[in-house]
């Protein structure tokens, strides 16, 4: 597949399996989804996997958050 930078950027599939994280995630919460989609995207984009894996913690952890506060009587 050509590269789109706006549709279909060549790092959204240079995953080993091929497969694009928004076929995975689009099923999940946004938080949920997004560190997801960080964890199985991190260090394609020509860095390294840190700032992606932060990425994805912050996310964790504010569904973390939210969940408490459902939870919360």
């Amino acid at each position: 597949m050509n590269h789109d930078p706006v549709n279909h950027p060549s790092h959204y599939c240079s995953h080993p399996s091929g497969i694009e994280a928004i076929t995975i995630t689009e099923h999940m919460s946004f938080c949920v989804g997004n560190a997801i989609k960080y964890m199985w995207r991190a260090g394609l984009k020509g860095d390294t996997s840190l700032e992606d894996l932060k990425k994805a913690r912050w996310y964790i952890d504010r569904e973390i958050s939210r969940l408490e506060r459902e939870t919360q009587p």
